[in-house]
């Protein structure tokens, strides 16, 4: 007679002893394939109300996935920091370009080209941007329009809201009365919003000032430098933005602060339409003010500009 062996039982899976019912867990494992946070957290809340006795079993799910995520995410920001450490000047830099047409009202009537350029790059502490914008009209053989703008503006993080700025920008606006306005200001600034669909931030700072003028004597004088710059994401293809530099002259020359002599004002309004991922139209509406314009010329200039706008 043969021996009789003995029975041995294999022991339960964890499906077998849980109190999650295995379709909701195949939910919770649908969801998890998505990668998709806000499905995920639905999903584990649903799965609290459908398996009221597996509550600490959603429990313990959860908890592992979020210390998944925050373990992914800080070695995806550690891979960033090394790659920013590491890279060389001309590496990391984004930006735009666009290009489209303008209306003009003020000093001069009428409609041209318009090109602009924006480059920025984003370092750990350190951030510098580039802007050139440029209108041009030629008609019958005589400019009617010839504006140039360029800005180089590095920027310090001191804290999470809390930078220090520099600015350097030069102006051409023969309409407006001058051949060339320099400018270079520092001061500080401060991010009052940095959401992901709001961001706004403000800075001021002195501003020195020289400005040849047309038929004018030149000058060179103290000012103080306003500045406010607005995004905001109306919706996943259409967002608003708002950028504002306001500079006020001193009545002295550059080492005399007596009263206010000039105010100027630059307002750019645009609003933003994706048409792809790198593509998107553009419409904006700029305001040129000064307070004490040459002789001849008007206080305030508008251009309405259409353009196409390229990320690269």
């Amino acid at each position: 007679m043969g021996e009789i062996q003995p029975v041995v039982e294999s022991a339960p899976t964890a499906e077998e002893v849980s109190n999650i019912p295995g379709g909701v867990r195949a939910m919770i494992n649908a969801a998890m394939a998505t990668n998709d946070k806000g499905k995920i957290e639905t999903v584990l809340a649903l799965a609290r109300q459908a398996a009221p006795h597996g509550e600490e079993e959603v429990k313990a799910i959860e908890t592992a996935w979020r210390a998944d995520v925050a373990e992914k995410a800080r070695l995806a920001r550690e891979a960033e920091t090394n790659k920013i450490r590491k890279a060389g000047l001309f590496e990391l830099w984004s930006g735009e370009g666009q290009l489209g047409g303008f209306q003009a009202s003020g000093n001069s009537n009428n409609i041209g080209l318009s090109a602009g350029l924006k480059l920025k790059r984003q370092g750990l502490d350190w951030s510098h941007s580039l802007r050139a914008t440029a209108d041009y009209q030629r008609s019958n053989g005589v400019t009617s329009r010839e504006q140039f703008l360029f800005a180089y503006e590095p920027r310090y993080q001191v804290k999470d809201e809390l930078f220090v700025y520099g600015l350097a920008q030069y102006e051409r606006n023969k309409l407006q009365g001058f051949t060339g306005r320099y400018a270079i200001s520092g001061g500080v600034g401060y991010q009052v919003a940095n959401s992901g669909d709001l961001k706004l931030s403000v800075k001021a700072g002195p501003a020195l000032r020289v400005t040849n003028f047309t038929v004018e004597e030149d000058e060179t004088r103290l000012a103080a430098l306003f500045g406010v710059d607005f995004d905001w994401k109306i919706a996943e293809r259409l967002s608003f933005t708002q950028d504002a530099n306001m500079v006020t002259e001193t009545g002295g020359q550059a080492t005399v602060i007596v009263d206010s002599s000039r105010t100027t004002l630059n307002l750019v309004s645009g609003l933003d339409a994706k048409v792809s991922d790198r593509l998107r139209s553009r419409i904006t509406y700029a305001v040129d003010y000064d307070s004490k314009p040459p002789e001849g010329k008007v206080s305030t200039d508008t251009v309405t500009r259409l353009t196409l706008v390229y990320d690269f």
